[in-house]
C-alpha cells in the first residue's frame, strides 16, 4: 500500500481567517485554487469497489498491449457476464459509448471530487439508463451511438446498480474493463485508490538486453543490441553475464507480475534503474494522458517484438518519447562507460504491492577495435523524420507525413504488379501513411468495386478503409507490410438462426440472424419490422445480429422482416422472411 500525504485544509476556515484582508478576487482566486487542489487529491477511502466478487485481474493498468497503454484494469467476472455493476462514488452518468468495436457497451460517471469512472465492455445497462439509451437509438435509428447526458438526467449514488459485465466490444472474455481518470481525462492507476488485490509474488523477469547507441558504442564487440543471459540467484534476484562494453549504453528489459488467484501475466509498476548506486531512470505506471498512449512503440523495441512476440521495455529515453511515466532520468537513462573501469548496472522491478525482482549487470569498460560497423544496404529508401516525404514506385503513391517515423528510417520498397511491398512491419509507424494507387487502366464498370488491403500471414488480406476519387484510390495506414488492389463482386450473405421463413415464434426472446461477408467486410445493415425501424445488435466475432423482443416493436400477429446488408465496397444483400407471433 503507498501513502499519501495531501493535507487539505478546509476552505471555509482559511477564508474565515483572512477575510479581514481579502477582498472578494483573492477570495475567488484562494477558491479556484483549492477546487484545483481537489481536483488532484488521491483520496484511497473515496471509491468502493464497483463489483460484490473477490477482485482478480486479467489486466492491470499500464500494462503493454497493441499500439497502446492499457488505461484501467481488467477485473476477471468468474467466466461470466451479467454480473452486477454498483457505482462506487456519487456522480452523474456523463457519457454513454456504445459501439461494435473497442469499448463495446461503455458508461462514463463524472464523480463530485473531479475524477470519473468507466465501464467497458457492458452486456447493459440498468434498466433506467438502457431505456435511455434505446429511447435515442430508436429516435437515430442506429445501434452504435453516443450520448451526453446532461447533469441532471442520470444521477447516481454510490451503491447504485448502474450496468451489468459483459463481452462486447474487442473484448476476449467475459470481464471488467473500469477506469479511473483525473480531472483532465488522465487515465490513473485505481490500485491508487484503494482498490485491494491481493498479489504476494515478485515480478518474473524473462529477458534483458543491451543497447549501444551510436558513436563508438559497443557492447561484446557487437554495435546491434545483446541479449544478456539471465541467472537466477539464490537469494531470487538475477544477475546477468558480464559484459564487455563501451560508450553510450542503454538497458532493456521484458518482465511480467501476476497477482495471488490468476495465472495472467500482467504489467508491473515501477521500474527503477541504477548506475554504481547513481539513479538513472524511474518508470512508474499511475498516470498518462491518451496523447501519448501510442508512444508505447518508442518505448518497447518494437522490432524485437515483431520478430520475437516479445515485449522489450527499453530503459531509457530515445528522442521523440515523450512519455510522462518516465518520472525521473539521469542523461535519459543512458550510461557511459569508460575504457579500463568495472562497474554495475541495477535494475528493480516492482508491483503495486511492492514485491521485488532485482537484477545486477557487471560491466567492464573494453574499447575494442574490432567491432564491426553496421552496413546499410544501398537499394534502401531514406524517409526523414523531421520532414514529409513522397515516394513513387509504379502506380502507387507513397505521402509519409512529418514524424510519421520516430526517427530517419531507410525502407526496403518495392512494387509488383498491382502490389507494393511497402517493407515489413518492424518499424512502428505513428502517424499514418496514405498509399494511393492509379487505377485508370481499370473498367469503369469494375472501379466501384475495387479496394486497398493488407496482406498478411497464410495469404490473408485486411480491408483497409478506401476511398475513391477519380481514377485515385487512397487508403491510409500506419502499418507497414504488402498492400494489394483487391476486387469485390460478392454481396453479404444472409441466413435466418433462429426462425424459419412463415413460421410461429412465440416463444422466442429475441431474433437472431447470421450475416458475413468474406471480402471488403461489413459496412452497415438496416431492418425493418412492418416497415417500422428496429433495433439490431451485431456481434461482429459471431456475425450475428440480434434483435430482443422486449423493446416491443412487434405489435401484429403477422410480422413482415427486412434486413439490407451493405459490405465496404457498396455491394448488399436484401433479405425478407414472415414470421407469427401472438400479440402482446
Amino acid at each position: 500500500m503507498k501513502d499519501y500525504h495531501n493535507i487539505c485544509v478546509p476552505l471555509p476556515f482559511i477564508v474565515d481567517r483572512f477575510k479581514h484582508i481579502m477582498n472578494p478576487l483573492r477570495i475567488l482566486l484562494v477558491f479556484l485554487v483549492f477546487q484545483l487542489q481537489a481536483q488532484n487529491i488521491i483520496d484511497p477511502n473515496y471509491f468502493s469497489n464497483p463489483l460484490e466478487i473477490p477482485m482478480v485481474l486479467s489486466g492491470s493498468f499500464g500494462e503493454l498491449r497493441s499500439n497502446h497503454f492499457h488505461s484501467g484494469l481488467d477485473i476477471k467476472t468468474q467466466q461470466r457476464s451479467g454480473i452486477p455493476i454498483y457505482a462506487p462514488a456519487d456522480g452523474y452518468v456523463s457519457r454513454i459509448k456504445v459501439g461494435h468495436y473497442g469499448y463495446g457497451k461503455a458508461l462514463y460517471i463524472k464523480h463530485t471530487n473531479g475524477y470519473s469512472t468507466v465501464y467497458a465492455h457492458l452486456q447493459k445497462y440498468e434498466a433506467t439508463i438502457q431505456d435511455f439509451v434505446k429511447q435515442n437509438q430508436y429516435k437515430k435509428e442506429r445501434y452504435e451511438i453516443e450520448l451526453f447526458p446532461t447533469e441532471s438526467e442520470l444521477l447516481v449514488k454510490k451503491g447504485d446498480l448502474i450496468a451489468y459485465t459483459g463481452n462486447s466490444g474487442s473484448s476476449g472474455g467475459p470481464h471488467l474493463h473500469y477506469e479511473i481518470r483525473d480531472s483532465y481525462s488522465r487515465p490513473m492507476n485505481p490500485m491508487l485508490f484503494g482498490l485491494e488485490i491481493p498479489d504476494s509474488k515478485n515480478p518474473i523477469v524473462t529477458s534483458i538486453f543491451a543497447y549501444p547507441s551510436g558513436g563508438d558504442a559497443s557492447v561484446n564487440k557487437s554495435v546491434e543490441p545483446v541479449k544478456l543471459r539471465l541467472i537466477k540467484q539464490r537469494d531470487g534476484t538475477y544477475k546477468t553475464e558480464r559484459i564487455s562494453a563501451y560508450g553510450k549504453i542503454g538497458f532493456g528489459v521484458a518482465s511480467t507480475d501476476q497477482q495471488n488467484g490468476a495465472y495472467n501475466k500482467n504489467g508491473v509498476y515501477r521500474i527503477k534503474t541504477s548506475y554504481n548506486g547513481k539513479p538513472k531512470i524511474d518508470i512508474k505506471f499511475e498516470k498518462f494522458s491518451f496523447d501519448e498512449t501510442r508512444y508505447l512503440n518508442r518505448y518497447i523495441d518494437y522490432t524485437y517484438y515483431k520478430e520475437h512476440k516479445i515485449k522489450i521495455q527499453k530503459l531509457f529515453r530515445q528522442t521523440n518519447n515523450p512519455l510522462s511515466i518516465i518520472t525521473q532520468e539521469d542523461n535519459n537513462g543512458f550510461v557511459n562507460v569508460a575504457d579500463g573501469f568495472s562497474s554495475n548496472f541495477t535494475i528493480e522491478i516492482e508491483d503495486y504491492q511492492g514485491n521485488l525482482a532485482q537484477i545486477t549487470v557487471p560491466v567492464t569498460g573494453n574499447k575494442d577495435s574490432l567491432v564491426v560497423k553496421k552496413q546499410i544496404p544501398k537499394d534502401l529508401q531514406y524517409v526523414p523524420a523531421v520532414s514529409s516525404s513522397t515516394i513513387q514506385r509504379g502506380v502507387f503513391t507513397i505521402d509519409v507525413p512529418k514524424n510519421a517515423f520516430y526517427q530517419g528510417t531507410y525502407l526496403d520498397i518495392k512494387t509488383s504488379g498491382d502490389t507494393l511491398h511497402l517493407h515489413r512491419d518492424i518499424i512502428p509507424v505513428h502517424k499514418n501513411i496514405s498509399i494511393s494507387m492509379d487505377i485508370s487502366n481499370y473498367n469503369t464498370s469494375d472501379k466501384n468495386k475495387l479496394y486497398i488491403a493488407r496482406q498478411a500471414y497464410k495469404n490473408t488480406s485486411y480491408y483497409t478503409t478506401t476511398r475513391r476519387e477519380n481514377d485515385i484510390l487512397t487508403a491510409k495506414t500506419r502499418i507497414l507490410g504488402s498492400y494489394s488492389l483487391f476486387m469485390d463482386t460478392i454481396a453479404p450473405s444472409i441466413k435466418a438462426a433462429n426462425f424459419k421463413d412463415g413460421k410461429w415464434i412465440s416463444n422466442n426472446k429475441t431474433l437472431k440472424i447470421n450475416i458475413e461477408d468474406s471480402h471488403s467486410g461489413i459496412s452497415s445493415y438496416r431492418a425493418t419490422l412492418n416497415g417500422r425501424f428496429i433495433l439490431m445488435e451485431y456481434n461482429y466475432k459471431k456475425d450475428v445480429l440480434t434483435y430482443d423482443f422486449s423493446d416491443h416493436i412487434v405489435t401484429d400477429t403477422q410480422n413482415n422482416l427486412r434486413l439490407i446488408v451493405t459490405d465496404n465496397v457498396g455491394n448488399s444483400t436484401t433479405f425478407e422472411a414472415i414470421f407469427f407471433r401472438k400479440k402482446l
